[in-house]
């Protein structure tokens, strides 16, 4: 149905979005704001002020996949607007994370192991 490869990029919208807007209305962010194009086939995810609310922006071949996402009683973790930063890039790895609530600045992998002798 949809493949996400691993030439998938996805750009986290930092700060909060109006989620009222549609298909055309993100894509339209997408170019003004992110300075990305809505059409390269990467992912593009937006949050609402709350943080209970997620849309994902997705060109696939001929037409735009949205997702849409509604917590209940929990909240997203998300990143603060920057002036500098609007948007932060993730792999698919860190979008599933947050998409299970992690908080990706506290996430932390096993070390790597150094068997080199000193």
């Amino acid at each position: 149905m949809i493949s996400l490869g691993s030439h998938t990029k996805v750009y986290l919208a930092a700060g909060p979005t109006d989620m009222r807007r549609a298909i055309d209305g993100l894509a339209a962010l997408v170019e003004d704001v992110l300075e990305q194009d809505p059409l390269s086939s990467h992912l593009f995810v937006f949050c609402n002020r709350r943080r209970d609310k997620l849309k994902l922006l997705f060109w696939q071949h001929n037409g735009f996949w949205l997702w849409y996402r509604r917590l209940e009683t929990q909240r997203f973790w998300w990143p603060n607007i920057d002036d500098d930063t609007p948007c932060i890039e993730l792999s698919l790895r860190e979008l599933g994370w947050l998409l299970d609530g992690l908080d990706l600045n506290r996430v932390e992998a096993h070390r790597r192991a150094d068997f080199s002798l000193i």
